[in-house]
């Protein structure tokens, strides 16, 4: 059987994404429901994390358990990658021992390298340019509250970092169009960019990206590894906080997400996050079912 990585969104076609968006749906119900569905007992998911993280961990582990198998939390502290070994031998060794494997780190390259070597299913989750499993739960969590997101606007507020990146292969997947309102100088890469440009459009301001917007969307201003900048990135930032007002701006069934962890006070105000039109505790939530549904789709859709 071929391997399937799961390094960008761009490693899926557009059926495949929505089938599996769908599928994530239909496995949160039947969940719900108390149905068991165990199409990966005896299997063993490699989790190396490079960088810290709860709903990632916490909806893998979880993930696997329900789906009956087995997860392994590997930290740098816990493998020899931390002291030095090279990322090929890794790949090859963890390869003969599990069945699939999920990074978590900060230098993409390293990813890449990484599923080269690997003889196993890998599954980025979360590098410093994308973050492809998060955009499969913001997603599902959209078409749970609102329907098809095609034709919709969205409306990207903040760093043009590893979520705007996912945002942006996301726009072309789904067919809708991403507006995005970045400050100067932290605009997302051009040639993610250009890939989508049909669907991607560029706002003179906050005001202008959030207008009659159907998902309005943002993230820390200063993520893991950027705590240096941290003061430089409050002064630049400052103006591209999302407020009620703001929202009010946007279409009336609008919804507002945040991968989280957030910032109340700094990229978002507390009655945004907390009110009625927040879903960022489904968008939570959903990062368990999107990530099931992967899981299995990797592990037993192979070709």
């Amino acid at each position: 059987m071929t391997i399937r990585h799961f390094l960008t969104l761009n490693d899926l076609s557009a059926q495949e994404f929505n089938q599996l968006l769908q599928h994530a749906i239909d496995a949160k119900k039947k969940y719900k429901a108390g149905q068991i569905h165990q199409p990966l007992h005896n299997k063993t998911l490699a989790m190396v994390f490079d960088k810290s993280s709860t709903r990632t961990r916490v909806s893998f582990e979880t993930g696997m358990t329900q789906l009956g198998g087995h997860a392994i939390f590997l930290s740098p502290r816990d493998t020899q990658l931390g002291r030095g070994e090279p990322i090929e031998d890794s790949a090859r060794v963890l390869s003969r021992m599990v069945d699939i494997i999920m990074i978590r780190t900060f230098d993409h390259a390293k990813l890449e390298r990484f599923a080269e070597y690997a003889s196993v299913p890998v599954i980025n989750a979360l590098t410093d340019q994308f973050h492809p499993c998060q955009l499969l739960a913001d997603l599902q969590t959209y078409i749970e509250h609102r329907g098809s997101i095609k034709g919709k606007t969205v409306a990207w507020i903040g760093d043009g970092n590893n979520m705007c990146h996912s945002y942006i292969n996301a726009a072309k997947l789904a067919d809708f169009t991403l507006k995005i309102a970045t400050p100067k100088g932290y605009e997302p890469n051009q040639n993610i960019v250009a890939r989508a440009a049909k669907h991607v459009k560029f706002a003179a301001s906050i005001d202008d990206a959030m207008r009659d917007a159907d998902l309005v969307v943002t993230d820390v201003w200063s993520s893991m590894g950027q705590e240096e900048e941290q003061a430089k990135r409050e002064k630049a930032f400052s103006k591209f906080q999302i407020t009620e007002q703001l929202m009010s701006t946007t279409h009336d069934d609008a919804l507002f997400m945040h991968c989280l962890p957030a910032h109340r006070g700094e990229e978002v105000t507390a009655d945004v996050i907390d009110g009625e039109r927040s879903v960022v505790w489904d968008e939570a939530e959903n990062r368990l079912y999107s990530c099931k549904a992967l899981l299995e789709f990797l592990l037993t859709e192979r070709r």
